[in-house]
């Protein structure tokens, strides 16, 4: 009775959310990713100008909350994105995993997946946080976020094919990411090893990322898979770029580092 109970209210919940004008945001304003995008430009390098000639701020607090909010929200959306994926799958195989659109519009999957597209903008707010702490800002940082947004509101639209995969890949690798953050941010000591597997499942979550483009690209061919040639060239390309910026990062991060430390031993 109480399971019943809760996917009834999970019904109403994601019905009341999406099915009005919501999506409007998306079709007829998703133009205004670039406007974000450039304005989110524009700070960062107007912000570190700015920040040179001032004390950094500490923002210790407001930190882990951030962290601790996206963390949450990264942990439901996975869960609730997992086991709707891990379902299709079990009961209607890869294909139809990969293939299927009605990620975008099932009772539950849908809010979540409106809830992680209308996430990219926000998320432009972990770069503020970095700004303000004088912290280092890296091009893989500034980048990821802007051509997610970009490609996330584009694509969101036409519903193209994996979408589902990509969208749990990224809440599943955010829920572990985030709630890394927010302990370090609280003052906890985290083990240097637990921040190089987080970066191997970016690394990880690329790969899969073109395994999955190439499989929409192959069964799109057989007329099996909703989605279009150029959206595949673009999300392989910015999964490709990620893949390398990515393991340049683990390299510099963890490798290099290793072997200075080591030598200086």
């Amino acid at each position: 009775i109480k399971a019943s109970r809760r996917a009834l209210w999970d019904l109403a919940w994601s019905k009341s959310l999406l099915e009005s004008d919501v999506v409007f945001v998306f079709t007829s304003h998703r133009k205004k990713s670039f406007l974000f995008s450039a304005l989110y430009a524009a700070f960062i390098f107007g912000g570190r100008h700015l920040m040179k000639q001032r004390e950094k701020f500490e923002l210790r607090k407001p930190l882990v909350l951030w962290s601790l909010g996206l963390a949450l929200f990264s942990i439901f959306g996975a869960v609730r994105t997992g086991a709707y994926m891990l379902y299709v799958l079990m009961t209607k195989g890869l294909k139809q995993s990969v293939c299927d659109q009605s990620f975008y519009n099932g009772p539950v999957s849908k809010f979540w997946a409106y809830a992680f597209v209308l996430s990219k903008a926000p998320e432009l707010g972990d770069t503020i946080f970095i700004i303000l702490r004088k912290q280092k800002l890296i091009f893989l940082h500034w980048y990821h976020h802007i051509t997610v947004l970009l490609y996330s509101w584009y694509s969101y639209k036409d519903m193209v094919a994996g979408g589902g995969w990509f969208m749990t890949m990224n809440y599943g690798v955010h829920a572990v990411m985030y709630s890394y953050y927010a302990l370090r941010a609280a003052g906890f000591r985290v083990s240097r090893k637990f921040a190089m597997f987080i970066t191997l499942t970016q690394i990880t979550q690329m790969v899969m990322g073109c395994v999955v483009n190439y499989l929409v690209f192959a069964w799109m061919q057989q007329g099996q898979c909703p989605s279009h040639v150029q959206n595949i060239i673009w999300s392989s390309l910015m999964y490709l770029s990620y893949f390398v910026l990515f393991c340049r990062f683990f390299f510099e991060a963890y490798i290099s580092k290793s072997k200075k430390a080591a030598k200086a031993d």
